[in-house]
């Protein structure tokens, strides 16, 4: 089973997260969801509290394929500031594993220096914040092993191309067949 964590830090956006949450299960991929306060519970951008499965600290990352990044802020900004997420980044990046991105996320990937010669979409005022990208201003882009998203209005085609990532064309079409997704 392909493994996927999602990873919140107060302030998310909650249909970036929720959304992919919802459909990766849906397509019966684990997803695992990882609070980089030190409460489980993590507070959306507007209102909505989530309760997470995981601190930061409980999950070894090395058992996941995917790491996913929900915008909004200041939750982009905190997961930014988080030194753990930042490494968690960088590994999956270097190992080759994919790290799916949403809104203003793709700036901590930016930030990192890990968007240089890439294809990526963000949400349009981050754009000036992403240097040596090619910015594609499409719903979703994949580069290699970096998916892109440009914010909560495309966070269903975010999520299917995930699904399409990790388990396939089909899989993507049967899943968005089942939500009625045209």
């Amino acid at each position: 089973m392909k493994r996927v964590s999602v990873i919140l830090a107060d302030g998310f956006e909650e249909i970036e997260a929720l959304t992919v949450v919802d459909l990766l299960r849906r397509a019966k991929i684990y997803v695992d969801t990882v609070s980089v306060t030190d409460e489980y519970i993590v507070h959306g951008a507007h209102g909505i509290n989530v309760q997470t499965e995981d601190l930061f600290d409980e999950v070894n990352f090395v058992e996941f394929d995917m790491i996913v990044l929900p915008g909004g802020m200041p939750g982009t900004r905190n997961l930014e500031e988080h030194n753990g997420v930042r490494r968690v980044v960088k590994d999956f990046i270097e190992e080759g594993k994919t790290v799916a991105a949403i809104c203003a996320a793709p700036t901590i990937l930016g930030n990192l220096g890990l968007l240089k010669g890439k294809r990526v979409t963000c949400y349009p005022t981050m754009e000036t914040k992403i240097q040596g990208a090619v910015l594609t201003g499409a719903p979703v882009t994949v580069d290699g092993n970096i998916i892109t998203g440009r914010g909560a209005g495309t966070a269903i085609d975010f999520a299917l191309k995930i699904i399409e990532q990790l388990m396939g064309k089909e899989k993507a079409k049967e899943i968005a067949e089942s939500i009625v997704y045209e």
